[in-house]
């Protein structure tokens, strides 16, 4: 019945190799790296020596299933079940994986031997010359056949006392050495039970195999079948978890193929973009270094060229002065001890050249002075990078500052009023650049103690626009400084008027002319059109002779309105007013 059997691992040869499928196939322990010695299989399907497992350090977990409750698949016979209870279990750590094993209650020993392992190890073993197995029944003399009956190693005395027995007279011995081409020359698989019963049978009810002492003892009223009876039902249920399995195997295949192309686009990504950052940082850094000699050599030939201005000042001030000493004393000497003949012929030279001299014109200042500042927070640009800092030589003087604007020195309530700041130096030249500090107050000159909220808005190229909004019509009072010192013109005052009031009216020759000629329309004056007639003589009373607002009778179209009489005032008609 056997030989019909189909194999229970037909999908195997899908699945890939590598770690992912534990230690199926091998013969080495993960722990010792040695041949498996009495091989454990895990939960997690990792299989380790059993003495390797034994040495790693158990951990307390607790286990709710019940005091008898045996992960083994060659555990303890089938028991009632018990009210869940918590019992005290030990577990270890799979160290292949880490996953967390729970011991049965037989410990180590009681986890599922790996027989495949085994058979791989003997298989091993067999292709080496038989080294490292030793004799089934004296487990002290080397190898050298194998009873293929009884699935025995032997050595050759135990090979002649196997013959010997009458039970094993006629059973089939082979060499070792035949058998190196072999795929599974496994041994019988025992009973834990009963050692000297090998596992035939399989009990249904306790789904595990048992051997004939168990079927009529402990399982004797259970089903129990030979397992070539029962392997087709149950190969099938794993075949069909195997295909279940299998796409998932392949989805994770593919998930994990997509984390590694991700994986290696994201080093390359990283690699181009760190390239991208040295490269923008070496060229950022010589960018700054080569504008840091460049303010370095401005400021180099600022030093040489004011220096030059002073030497050539201080040499001229020194001729000046030497001229002017060497006429002072020729003069006083003359005039201490010359004769008075000798003054009256000396006079005109000495005249002539102290006139001269006193007409020379110099600068009892300085022509450069010392207000060299570097300006950090100014913005500038090399080699495509925008860099900071510049050197300044100009200092802002107060006194030749400029106020200007439209709204310098009128505003109305409510509306925004705005002027313009120009900073210059003492040359009157514009400071071309921002950053100075500018300080302006808007104060009512009845209310000293509620100024007004200002807004300086600094342009970066000298210029600042101050601008504020007045709540209340009255003169105001405007101080604006630099530097805490006045600009030209300042403090000032600002009369502020009432809100802008447009016109209501119409800008017209008159009511007549605007409305047509209707009758209906009617003039301030009283008076009214003549049936039918079309245009205006402007002969009636209270025609100002020119176009006009009707409201308020101001001239000019672009004029504020002046009618008091209340824009919510109900007119049914045109009106002018009589003037």
């Amino acid at each position: 019945m056997s030989e019909k059997r189909k194999p229970l691992l037909g999908f195997m040869g899908k699945l890939p190799s590598g770690p992912a499928l534990g230690n199926s196939g091998k013969t080495h322990c993960p722990l010792c790296m040695g041949l498996f010695q009495a091989p454990r299989l895990l939960p997690c399907l990792h299989t380790v020596c059993t003495t390797c497992l034994e040495r790693l350090e158990p951990f307390s977990v607790v286990d709710i299933r019940g005091g008898d409750s045996d992960a083994s698949s060659e555990g303890s016979l089938f028991q009632e079940l018990k009210p869940p209870c918590l019992q005290p279990q030990t577990g270890i750590l799979c160290p292949v994986c880490d996953a967390q094993v729970d011991l049965p209650m037989g410990g180590v020993k009681a986890l599922t031997i790996d027989h495949l392992a085994m058979n791989d190890v003997m298989l091993e073993s067999l292709r080496g010359e038989g080294q490292g197995l030793v004799c089934d029944l004296c487990s002290d003399r080397d190898v050298e056949k194998r009873c293929q009956t009884c699935k025995a190693n032997l050595c050759h005395f135990c090979c002649q006392a196997h013959r010997r027995q009458k039970k094993t007279t006629y059973h089939t011995m082979v060499d070792l050495k035949d058998l190196k081409d072999c795929s599974r020359i496994g041994k019988a698989i025992l009973c834990p039970a009963h050692p000297a019963e090998e596992l035939r049978l399989f009990c249904e009810l306790c789904d595990q195999p048992v051997c004939r002492d168990c079927a009529v003892g402990a399982h004797r009223e259970h089903p129990c079948d030979f397992a070539g009876n029962v392997i087709h039902k149950h190969g099938d249920s794993v075949r069909e978890l195997l295909k279940g399995t299998q796409p998932r195997v392949e989805a994770l295949e593919g998930a994990l193929a997509q984390v590694k192309d991700t994986k290696s686009a994201l080093q390359q990504r990283v690699q181009a973009v760190a390239a991208d950052i040295r490269t923008f940082s070496e060229g950022y850094i010589k960018a700054v270094e080569e504008h840091r000699d460049g303010l370095l050599k401005q400021l180099e030939d600022i030093r040489l060229q004011q220096e030059n201005s002073l030497q050539l000042q201080k040499a001229q001030l020194e001729q000046l002065l030497a001229d002017m000493r060497t006429g002072v004393e020729f003069t006083e000497h003359l005039l201490t001890s010359g004769s008075d003949l000798e003054i009256l012929i000396t006079k005109g030279v000495v005249v002539e050249r102290l006139t001269k001299l006193n007409q020379v014109e110099y600068s009892a200042r300085p022509r450069v002075n010392d207000k060299i500042c570097f300006s950090p927070q100014e913005k500038g640009r090399c080699r495509g990078y925008e860099v900071y800092g510049a050197i300044n030589t100009k200092e802002v003087d107060p006194a030749k500052c400029v106020l200007q604007g439209k709204d310098l020195h009128r505003a109305r309530e409510r509306q925004t009023a705005s002027f313009t700041l120009l900073c210059k130096d003492a040359a009157g030249e514009g400071m071309g650049r921002g950053g100075d500090n500018i300080q302006v107050a808007v104060v009512p000159k009845d209310k000293k103690d509620s100024p007004v909220r200002t807004i300086v808005q600094d342009n970066k190229d000298g210029t600042y626009g101050v601008s504020y909004t007045p709540k209340e019509p009255g003169i105001y009072k405007v101080l604006v400084c630099v530097k805490e010192q006045h600009v030209q013109g300042s403090p000032f005052t600002v009369t502020v008027r009432k809100k802008h009031h447009p016109h209501p009216g119409v800008f017209h020759c008159c009511t007549f002319c605007s409305s047509g000629g209707q009758k209906t329309a009617r003039c301030a004056c009283g008076g009214t059109m003549p049936g039918g007639y079309l245009g205006c003589g402007h002969g009636h009373k209270g025609h100002p002779g020119r176009p006009h607002w009707s409201c308020c009778g101001k001239f000019s179209e672009k004029s504020e309105c002046t009618w008091t009489g209340g824009q919510s005032t109900a007119r049914s008609v045109l009106r002018t007013v009589a003037l």
